[in-house]
């Protein structure tokens, strides 16, 4: 090992190698699965209304994945949280 790697695994920064990986197995993934484009924007949309519900959150920073295992399929959904909201006539906790 390196020290350039020795310093991008202690940083926490992916190797631009790793990020295109990570893209083609998701591209792949969605293949398999038939999620299309528009499908993962309707929902990120429909996400991002109910969680702002709830949280304040930072519209533009939001990431959506689906990661696959043997096993089973996940969604993962990543959004900073700014701050929590009061959902309208729900009373105060």
């Amino acid at each position: 090992m390196n020290f350039n790697s020795l310093l991008k695994k202690l940083m926490n920064k992916p190797a631009s190698k790793d990020v295109a990986k990570q893209r083609l197995k998701f591209a792949l993934l969605t293949d398999k699965l038939d999620v299309k484009k528009d499908m993962l924007k309707d929902l990120q949309k429909d996400l991002i209304e109910v969680i702002s519900r709830y949280f304040e959150i930072d519209k533009e920073s939001i990431t959506i994945d689906i990661q696959r295992s043997e096993e089973c399929s996940a969604l993962v959904f990543n959004s900073p949280i700014l701050s929590a909201t009061h959902k309208r006539g729900a009373p105060a906790a």
